[in-house]
């Protein structure tokens, strides 16, 4: 079993618990943060939680991710759409990928329907809410 997992989140997650709550739910980035490292403890592994809004930035961090041999549990946001650069990373993760979503984008606008990540991630969990994150947290526990 892996022992270390990075929680990547991209633009406006920060924002959590003020950008649309209907939509997102009310917890914070924090809130998310804070859940995550309990489950992660549930399950006799680490992770680490970032942000960003930078897309090269949250690149670098799949990178990292490579050459560290760490899996990934991916909220890309708005990047899930378009970003080939952040697609072209996540192809590179050797490790198990797991797309997420606190909403389901599929139930959402229509230029919200097409992952440009969902192919090349291991599987994607959306729809769940902060829930999201602890299902892709055991599915990475689970496939070791």
């Amino acid at each position: 079993m892996t022992d270390k997992v990075l929680v990547l989140n991209g633009p406006n997650l920060g924002r959590l618990g003020s950008r649309e709550p209907e939509i997102y739910g009310s917890e914070t980035l924090d809130d998310i943060s804070q859940a995550c490292e309990k489950w992660a403890a549930e399950l006799g592994i680490e992770v680490e939680v970032r942000q960003t809004d930078d897309e090269a930035e949250l690149v670098g961090w799949l990178h990292e991710a490579v050459d560290r041999e760490l899996p990934v549990v991916l909220n890309p946001a708005a990047f899930t759409h378009y970003s080939y650069s952040l697609r072209d990373a996540c192809a590179q993760v050797a490790t198990p990928l797991v797309e997420v979503h606190l909403s389901n984008p599929a139930a959402r606008e229509s230029f919200r329907h097409t992952s440009v990540i969902g192919a090349v991630a291991t599987g994607t969990i959306a729809g769940f809410g902060i829930d999201s994150y602890r299902l892709a947290l055991q599915a990475i526990a689970a496939r070791g």
